[in-house]
């Protein structure tokens, strides 16, 4: 048992490591093409131990629908009534779950649906039919066909490509027998036969069309055809259609039934001096229609006793001065009949003696007329002369402008496929009947009498907006008219749209405007936004129909996008043109803000660099002091005593002789007698210190070991030239205190000399004006200016 189970388990690992499809397992028959609904078996060859399951087009096949048999050598799947145009099926092992073999069966249709039709190739010659034509349904177009003819007397086929026609010319064919015709659909991968149909030639032919003739008497057509070879058959059926030349008017078709050997007449009454147009077609029974026959265009004559002008009129209201237009229209009678035609108007009052207006004849044209009156009652008369002698003559009633008359009442009216529909309730006094008149625009108006409350009206324009008024008429008067609420012949689709887009990396806003609204255009309820990528699915955003933008998320950067919008309105819906957009690479809006940033970045570099610039400059620009207005001076150590002046003021230059200014060539001279006071032995300079009147005894003795003797701080200053060691004799004056007369005062002073510290040496100081700006500062007696000294840590 136990090698049986090892065998197993490494049959098992060298299939997984094979691959999906294992060698030795396979799906037959391969890629078979099989006819719609038909059943089919397909078989798996079993090459690893246990059960085997299939999948179509990845779905795992129900059991329980399809019927599977297992073996030890192969596993069976039977289909019953296959209907799908392609399908994969595979095979998988239900232990290791990988695919053992595949297939794709295809589906085919055979040619179904055949009509055929025997027909003449000239429609003057008669006989027997020349043609034969043959139409089939079949979902492949790029088939090969043959159309096979048999009948008991002959046989044939004929063959052609990719259309789903065939016409061939026929000899010799024998009209009382029955005949089959098969197609045949062939591709190079299967073959189909179509079921075979029966042809009966009697109904299957094609009459050749009528001859027709066409006379007018008084007002009706006389039209008249001749049946042709039909005359041997029983009964057949045909059809004659006239129409006015004038206008898009719907043809009258009517329909006649003929008995054998019976030659076609009718007559149809119409519309005195009009012109129209006339034709004839027939059919054997159950056979198709003929052609029509050649048309035959007529001129009706015109017939005195046909004339009615059917008066009518609409009444504006009064103006400032009582008066009223009385806007007069009629049925003309048309320009194509022969003579001369004089229409003339006149309103008379019901009473007599009326004034305010000269009631003449009034010539007008041949189909409206305008006249005034007060707020009187009326009669409008019209009178038509043909050739100078009266025609015809009619009157309508002008009720006063003010009094009670009586009108129909809940006027309701509806519109359906461009007709509109008008009803209304009947007023109490019996009536004749009822008047309606609409109007468009105000300009030209149609009427109708009817004597019923409801009426159909018929050949409006498309999606325009009519005024309506129902007006009862009574034996010689009328009522009040009233007006029903405005109604639209049909309420037609929203406005056209315009679509914008400004699109981001990821989004994109949509924006849109429709065209200024018609009168008739249908409210929208709400728009749709549908957007998609080329290859992509259809997506859609909808909006209420208060908005007219929308914004999109969620798109791919770089990526084209279609869209167009969808306005829907409770009578249909309109589309705006589909228009393309293209998504940016990044977003716009981050380059905007480093944009930004970066130039605030670089204003702030530049101002920096501007205030450094100009600050260097300042530096720069200082004004270096004069070395003969300068001094040097001894920083004092941390334990000199408190209160001590810190510096000698500077002389008045003007006034000492010796703060004058020693030039380089003056330093080069060591014998020079002006460099009094020099001491080349000394190593360090000594120091000289200057005390204040406004010591306290306290700051005289914070130091008793040293002996220090303070002065007040003096004018007198020393102007030899100091020189720190060996070194060449410098420009500075020395801050040694030498008793000198103090040129503003009179007054002296001694300078004591003090023994240098012997740890820190004196230094010398360079210190310019502009430095003294900010510190503690002292200012001289002398004069005013500042220096601040420092002392180094």
């Amino acid at each position: 048992m136990y090698p049986f189970q090892v065998t197993y388990i490494l049959a098992l690992i060298l299939f997984a490591v094979k691959g999906q499809h294992v060698t030795g397992c396979d799906v037959y028959p391969k890629d078979p093409y099989i006819e719609v609904g038909s059943n089919t078996e397909v078989f798996c060859k079993r090459c690893v131990p246990g059960k085997v399951y299939w999948t179509q087009d990845k779905e795992r096949i129900d059991e329980s629908l399809s019927n599977t048999i297992n073996n030890y050598t192969h596993a069976v799947l039977s289909l019953t009534n296959f209907t799908q145009h392609s399908a994969v099926l595979e095979c998988h092992s239900a232990n290791i779950h990988q695919v053992l073999g595949g297939t794709i069966i295809k589906t085919y249709t055979k040619p179904s649906k055949i009509s055929c039709m025997l027909h003449y190739d000239n429609q003057e010659n008669e006989g027997l039919p020349q043609l034969f034509t043959c139409k089939w349904e079949h979902q492949h177009r790029t088939t090969n066909y043959t159309l096979f003819f048999s009948s008991p007397s002959d046989s044939w086929n004929k063959s052609i490509s990719n259309v789903n026609t065939c016409t061939s010319p026929v000899d010799n064919i024998i009209m009382f027998e029955n005949f089959t015709v098969t197609v045949r659909a062939k591709t190079d991968a299967w073959e189909a036969y179509s079921d075979p149909y029966v042809f009966d030639p009697f109904k299957i032919l094609k009459i050749v069309r009528p001859k027709i003739k066409v006379s007018v008497e008084s007002n009706n057509l006389k039209i008249e055809w001749d049946r042709s070879e039909a005359k041997s058959t029983g009964e057949i059926k045909c059809q004659d259609k006239y129409t006015e030349t004038v206008g898009n008017k719907t043809p009258n078709v009517s329909d006649i039934t003929l008995k054998s050997r019976e030659d076609g007449l009718v007559s149809r009454k119409v519309e005195p001096c009009r012109n129209y147009k006339v034709s004839v077609r027939c059919a054997l029974e159950s056979a198709p229609w003929s052609e029509w026959s050649l048309e035959k265009t007529v001129l009706t004559k015109f017939n005195k006793s046909d004339v009615k002008l059917h008066l009518w009129r609409t009444v504006t209201r009064p103006d400032t001065n009582g008066i009223r237009k009385v806007h007069a229209m009629w049925t003309p009678i048309p320009a194509t009949c022969e003579g001369t035609f004089i229409y003339k108007i006149q309103q008379i009052p019901y009473k007599q003696h009326t004034t305010g207006l000269n009631y003449t004849e009034t010539l007008c044209s041949n189909s409206t007329c305008d006249v005034y009156v007060n707020e009187e009652e009326h009669r409008v008369d019209l009178t038509v002369f043909h050739n100078e002698s009266l025609l015809a003559k009619d009157s309508v009633y002008v009720p006063a402008a003010a009094g009670s008359l009586p009108q129909v009442t809940e006027i309701q009216t509806s519109a359906a496929g461009g007709v509109v529909l008008v009803s209304w309730t009947a007023p109490v006094q019996p009536v004749r009947g009822y008047m309606i008149d609409w109007t468009l625009d105000g300009n030209q108006y149609y009427w109708n009498e009817t004597t019923s409350t409801s009426t159909s009206l018929f050949d409006l324009l498309d999606k325009k907006q009519y005024n309506i008024t129902v007006t009862p008429l009574f034996d010689d008067q009328t009522g009040r008219g009233s007006q029903a609420d405005q109604i639209c012949s049909r309420i037609g689709d929203p406005d056209n749209i315009t679509a914008s887009v400004r699109a981001n990396h990821n989004s994109a806003s949509v924006s849109w405007v429709t065209q200024s609204p018609e009168e008739c255009s249908g409210a929208v309820i709400y728009y749709r936004v549908f957007y998609r990528t080329q290859e992509g699915p259809m997506h859609n955003v909808t909006v209420d129909s208060k908005k007219r933008d929308v914004f999109l998320k969620d798109l791919k950067p770089d990526t084209q996008y279609s869209i167009y919008i969808q306005a829907t309105a409770s009578t249909g819906a309109s589309n705006s043109s589909q228009s393309f957009f293209k998504t940016k690479t990044s977003d716009p809006r981050l380059i905007t803000v480093l944009s930004v940033c970066g130039s605030i970045i670089i204003v702030i570099v530049i101002s920096l660099g501007l205030c450094c610039a100009i600050r260097c400059k300042k530096f720069r620009e200082k004004p270096v002091p004069d070395p003969g207005l300068s001094s040097l001076a001894e920083w004092l150590l941390p334990d000199h005593p408190k209160g001590m002046c810190l510096f000698h003021p500077f002389s008045n230059p003007s006034e000492s002789f010796c703060d004058r200014v020693y030039t380089e060539q003056m330093q080069k001279t060591p014998d020079s007698p002006s460099a009094t006071g020099y001491y080349p032995e000394s190593d360090e300079a000594e120091e000289y210190n200057v005390s204040t009147p406004s010591l306290t005894s306290k700051q005289q003795n914070e130091k008793p070991d040293e002996h220090v003797e303070t002065h007040p701080c003096s004018s007198g200053e020393a102007t030899e030239l100091l020189s720190p060691g060996n070194q060449l004799l410098g420009p500075y004056r020395s801050q040694r205190s030498v008793e000198t007369p103090d040129l503003g005062t009179g007054k002296q002073s001694k300078g004591v000399p003090v023994k240098q510290s012997e740890t820190k040496g004196p230094m010398t100081v360079y210190v310019s004006l502009s430095m003294l700006k900010e510190g503690p500062v002292l200012e001289t007696e002398s004069n005013s200016n500042i220096l601040e000294y420092i002392r180094p840590e």
